[in-house]
């Protein structure tokens, strides 16, 4: 369990990073040029890897349903709504946002056993959980709006 956590981690902070990158490439060459980076580096790289570690193995995919290979399509859903999402909200509120999204969106499959996961109880505690992160990233948001506003009108009556 620890290694998972720390994997899970890892993942988040390498997301994190990614979409701060992506953003960068955005400025400069454009959202589809960002995305068709992005995804074809990372398809190059984890051939490329995966050839090294898995040698033919990573070619045996008779036990794979077909409609699962259609998450490289959702991948461009991902990077592109990402990179425009940080784009206009920043780097912290677009990755809150999206992380709400992945575990309320979790939560659900998991509840409802769709796409094929064993179904998981859905509980009371489990909703108080995601109403409290959403909580947290609205009171981060919004918290600071407060002495912004205060500032900028102490400002603008300095300037006069």
């Amino acid at each position: 369990m620890l290694l998972g956590i720390i994997l899970a981690l890892l993942a988040g902070s390498l997301v994190s990073l990614q979409n701060i990158f992506n953003n960068k490439v955005n400025v400069h060459v454009g959202s589809w040029t960002t995305t068709a980076l992005v995804l074809g580096l990372g398809f190059a790289a984890s051939f490329t890897l995966g050839l090294l570690f898995e040698g033919k193995g990573m070619f045996d995919l008779h036990a794979l349903k077909l409609w699962y290979c259609f998450s490289g399509l959702i991948g461009v859903g991902v990077v592109t709504c990402m990179v425009q999402g940080i784009n206009r909200l920043g780097p912290t509120f677009g990755v809150s946002i999206s992380m709400c999204a992945q575990l309320g969106f979790a939560l659900l499959f998991d509840s409802m056993g769709w796409l094929g996961l064993d179904k998981v109880e859905f509980t009371f505690k489990q909703l108080v959980g995601v109403l409290v992160i959403v909580g947290g990233i609205l009171v981060f948001k919004l918290g600071g709006r407060k002495k912004q506003s205060q500032e900028n009108a102490q400002n603008s009556l300095g300037a006069v």
